[in-house]
This record gives structure tokens, sequence and C-alpha cells, in this order.
């Protein structure tokens, strides 16, 4: 952490509170060490953080001669928050603790078959449902965060989602559900979001930069830079599914040709597998948009069951990912990848490999340091858990979130 001179007195709090959840469990003689404040600044913030219940003291550290020191950490139970990810397969709800930690979860239709208005009100409906099964106390409940896949328009707070799904394109997801809940909302990209959750839950560090690939339909690439996402002009940073591969490609419905999801999108896979009939008929696969996913999943499955003609077109993919993650990585120097999303599912390990060896042997700085490239923990949750995650950094470290949380609630809630 960087020495926190000239900084306001919010920013200083907002900096230490992340700091101890960074840490984990540390002490306040560790938190000036590290923040560079004087002992009587840190006693003074954590004071006030121990006031305001979001840590708490859990004992004392090793006898090293002197006074025990006494150990900080989150009070994880203090706030929660809620996280839905919008998706043409499924609902996702998760409600989380401080720490990220979930202590529930649901999972509904997805929304590719209804309209947006008839959607926001039956998630609404589901959402307050959860909410009390899980018996979360709304007095301490941050707000929602929305994930959702496509291009965004935060000028107008409206989801610009793919050209299949015209009635979203205008749609004001964020206020629709803000107002139907009475709660504080916030939407986000689901790459983006699946990126926070990382850094979130994950506990690393302000000072470690990476990014996060998410698949569902398509690709998207969210980055954390010195503790916060790096958002872009107008929150659409990261698409990297509309990288050119191949000039002479296939046409891509941005209207370039041979981007990455015209080339190895889980649509391209399918279509690629019905051209097969015999394959598309072993396999019961189907063109219709609403069984997209689940045709998916068939494919990955019997790749990684050993079934040649699934392994070919998931490699096929896989290669593709794997030569856009090297350019990526030339382009922004990344030490660390973490791979995201619903439709890597059981095939996770074929991209996993492909993407290590060829960051091995191409990226332009392998022989300065390693690109480690591993798999999200949070596995098809990733983007639901990163955007209650969202909420939190959003409301509770604003030192380093470019990212506000909407209320539409007059009550602050936290």
């Amino acid at each position: 952490m960087k020495v926190l001179k000239g900084a306001t007195a919010l920013e200083t709090h907002s900096a230490i509170l992340d700091l101890i959840r960074s840490s984990g469990e540390v002490t306040r003689i560790e938190l000036a060490a590290r923040s560079g404040l004087t002992g009587a600044s840190i006693s003074r913030i954590v004071k006030q953080l121990l006031a305001e219940g979001l840590v708490v003291e859990t004992g004392v550290g090793d006898f090293t001669g002197g006074k025990r020191r006494t150990i900080i950490q989150l009070n994880a139970s203090a706030r929660h928050a809620v996280g839905v990810s919008l998706d043409d397969a499924g609902v996702t709800y998760i409600v989380t603790d401080l720490a990220g930690a979930v202590i529930g979860r649901l999972r509904t239709a997805g929304i590719a078959s209804g309209s947006p208005a008839r959607v926001i009100k039956r998630i609404a409906d589901e959402l307050q449902e959860f909410l009390d099964n899980t018996g979360v106390d709304r007095s301490g409940l941050v707000g929602v965060g929305l994930a959702v896949p496509g291009r965004q328009d935060e000028d107008h707070h409206v989801l610009r989602s793919n050209p299949d799904a015209t009635e979203w394109e205008m749609f004001a997801v964020e206020e629709a559900l803000g107002s139907a809940t009475g709660l504080p909302v916030a939407i986000e990209n689901d790459s983006t979001c699946a990126a926070i959750g990382e850094y979130w839950v994950g506990r690393i560090s302000a000072s470690t930069d990476f990014a996060t690939l998410y698949m569902s339909n398509g690709f998207g690439l969210g980055m954390v830079i010195n503790g916060d996402a790096y958002r872009g002009a107008s929150s659409n940073v990261g698409e990297i599914g509309h990288l050119v591969l191949d000039v002479n490609g296939p046409p891509c419905w941005c209207g370039n040709n041979g981007c990455l999801e015209a080339l190895a999108a889980p649509r391209r896979i399918v279509d690629l597998a019905l051209e097969r009939s015999r394959l598309a008929e072993r396999l019961g696969l189907s063109p219709r948009r609403d069984r997209l996913r689940r045709g998916f999943a068939k494919i990955t499955a019997a790749a990684q069951s050993g079934d040649e003609d699934c392994r070919e077109l998931i490699g096929l993919s896989a290669f593709y990912l794997a030569k856009a993650l090297v350019s990526i990585t030339n382009l922004l120097d990344l030490d660390r990848i973490i791979l995201a999303g619903p439709a890597f599912s059981a095939a996770a390990d074929i991209y996993l490999q492909r993407a290590a060896e060829e960051l091995d042997r191409h990226s332009f700085v392998r022989a300065v340091h390693p690109t480690t490239i591993t798999l999200s923990s949070a596995g098809q949750d990733s983007a639901a858990l990163g955007a209650a995650a969202m909420v939190l950094h959003s409301r509770l470290t604003p030192h380093q979130t470019s990212r506000q949380l909407a209320v539409v609630s007059e009550v602050d809630q936290v």
C-alpha cells in the first residue's frame, strides 16, 4: 500500500478498511507499517471502525515481549450484499457477508424468453422471497449488484445487450429493479463483476493487478488495477470477444470479421457441431437460441469424456482463446489471469492447459516473468458473487472505487 499522505479522512478510513480486508487478520502495528500512518492515526481509525461495527478484535497475537498485540479483522456479519447475475441460461442470486462468504444461493429460469418488464417483475418477487428465506437483516443490507452481459450506456443507465435481445437494448434495468425492490442497485458488466469478486473474496491486495476472462454466451475481460476495476471511458472496457484474430474470418455481429467471438464462442462451436449431422443427432443439439448453453455444455462434457469430435471443437475454441490471451498479455504485461464463467463448464481444463501452453511459449515477457493462469474458485457463480462484492467494494472502500452505487431508496442502508 502507498503511504496515505495528503489523503482525505474518508479516503484514509476507506483504505485502512481495505487493508484489513486483504490482510485477513492484522494488528494495529502492522497496519501502521503497511500504510505509512502513525500509530495514533491507526488507533483513531480502528476505534471508529469498531464503533461502526465493520471490524472486530478477535484475540491477541504471539507474545514477543511487552504487551500482546490485539488482532483485528472484518466483522463479517456486520453487513450483507446481494449479487444477481442475469443470463440467458439462468438468473443466479447470491447473498454474502462483508467478507464475501456466501450465505445464500438461488438459481431460477433465464432471461432469454421473457420481456424485460416481466423478467424484472419476476426477479423482484424472487429476490424478496430469497431474502426472506435467508433471514438477512435489511438494516445491514448494503445493496443489490446486477451482473449483466453485453454493452452498457452509463449515461442513460441502460443495458446494451447482444443484438438478438432487442427488447433489452433500451430498457433501464437498474432503475426498474431499484423501483421494484426499494433497494440500492448498481449494474455492472458480468466480466468486471467477476474480476471484482476475485479481488474482494480472494483477499487480493490493492497492489496486485490482474485480469479475469469471463465466458458465457461470449467473452469479456475484467481488469482490476490499483484496487479498482478499470472500466474505460464508458464502462465498456474488456470486449476481448471482438478482438480480431483473422481479418478473413467469419463475419461477427459487431461488423468486423474474424473476431474471437465469431471464431470461438459457444454459438460458433454449437453451429460447427450442428454441421456434423451425426454428432448433432448423437448429442441431441438444437439450433434454438434458448438451447445454446445446454448444447455447448453437452459438447464440453463429451469432450471431457474423450469424444474426439467434441475435443476437436473445444480444442479449436481453446486455441483461439489462448491466442487472444497472448495478445492481451503482450499489450498489458499481465502476470495473472483468472478464467471464470458458466460456459467453461466441464471442459475448463482444456482451456486452461491450452492457454498456459501458449502463454509459456509466446508471451513477449515470458523470459522476464511467467503469466499465471488459474480457474476461478467461484465456478458458475463468479458473476453473481462478483456483483455482491461490487456493491461492498463501492460502498465500503470508495477511496479506490470509480463506480458508485445508485441509491434509489431514501434511507442509506449502510
